[in-house]
């Protein structure tokens, strides 16, 4: 992956975007598109919307969720402890004891998840995981609640500490992967389409959607405003190359093999196919995944928008997923942006979408 990539990802995984608070990372993206972009532009719901020869057929979405999960502070006692709130799904038993920032109107304050001592705990308490938030406190070392009201206040956003760290090879882990790294990967294909617009045929319309983790809620008027023909949605997918993970249930997925190509009732089929030639043209290697019901992705609401979209989903292999060590291969996101690109430069005004 070049350096600039790179730089780009990083900066994005470093910048808040927890759902229905997301246009901080969405400024990140504008600056980085609108270099090579035709035109870019937000809607009322705040999906950043980048587009590339919009006069083109047949008309291509590409979507990514800059949202991740986070908190929000729902009440502040009166000795100035502040009690929070799931945006988005959040396993409780991973909260206590980190450090987390409150992204409070007068700039970024540091907190950290409170908990009774293990040494006053009643003995029925001991090893038992919290299972709500409300078990749980935040300390910002205020020592009243209007000390603490002059730092934050109710409704502020509250995001793990976004610190991206690289591990051995490729690997990277980090905070909102899931799914920064999908929009991360539809902005470098269009990146990659605008060094060859002059073989481009089709419109692409590159999507930085937002709310997905409340119900894909982005995608669903991003998709309709685009009134594309396809669209394809990128997201995070389980790696089965962890301890405790069943591939019997998941089915094997593994960092460093490539995105996977999603084959499933939510897939165009046509769609799906077209993906695989890419992929071999392109020398891309790519794995498969089966999905026997609709997902939970993007794909799920462009597939039903309107009167229909051929779907595609590409999915980063993930581990540890919806925790603060969300681990994928940078490998895996730099082959999706290539076998995108191939994709679209593959379609023409006369390429069916039809199954049948």
């Amino acid at each position: 992956m070049e350096k600039k990539s790179l730089d780009f990802l990083l900066q994005l995984l470093s910048t808040p975007s927890p759902s229905g608070f997301e246009m901080p990372a969405q400024a990140v993206i504008r600056s980085r598109v609108e270099k090579f972009a035709d035109s870019v532009s937000v809607d009322v719901n705040g999906n950043l919307i980048a587009a590339l020869n919009p006069g083109g057929r047949p008309r291509v979405m590409l979507a990514g969720h800059v949202d991740q999960i986070g908190f929000m502070v729902r009440y502040i006692d009166k000795q100035g402890f502040v009690y929070f709130g799931p945006i988005g799904g959040i396993d409780a038993s991973v909260v206590p004891g980190l450090r987390l920032t409150v992204h409070g109107r007068k700039g970024p304050v540091e907190a950290v998840v409170g908990r009774k001592p293990i040494h006053l705990m009643k003995p029925e308490e001991r090893g038992k995981a919290p299972t709500e938030l409300s078990q749980l406190w935040l300390d910002i070392g205020a020592g009243s609640q209007r000390q603490a009201e002059g730092l934050v206040q109710v409704g502020d956003p509250i995001t793990y500490r976004l610190e991206p760290v690289r591990l051995a090879g490729e690997t990277i882990a980090s905070p909102g992967l899931d799914d920064k790294i999908g929009a991360f990967v539809v902005m470098e294909a269009l990146r990659l389409l605008a060094e060859k617009k002059k073989q481009l045929k089709c419109a692409v319309f590159a999507v930085s959607t937002v709310q997905e983790e409340l119900g894909l809620r982005g995608a669903r008027t991003s998709c309709f405003g685009i009134d594309p023909q396809v669209g394809v949605a990128v997201d995070v997918t389980h790696a089965s190359d962890c301890p405790d993970v069943d591939k019997k249930v998941t089915g094997e997925m593994l960092l460093g093999k490539g995105p996977a190509l999603t084959v499933g009732p939510n897939i165009n089929p046509v769609v799906e196919k077209l993906l695989q030639a890419a992929a071999r043209r392109g020398k891309i290697p790519v794995q498969r995944e089966g999905e026997p019901r609709a997902t939970g992705t993007d794909a799920n609401a462009i597939q039903i928008s309107r009167a229909g979209v051929a779907a595609g989903l590409l999915g980063i292999p993930c581990r540890y997923m919806h925790t603060p060590v969300e681990v994928v291969s940078l490998k895996d996101a730099e082959a999706a942006y290539r076998l995108l690109a191939a994709f679209c430069l593959g379609l023409t005004p006369r390429t069916s979408f039809a199954p049948c």
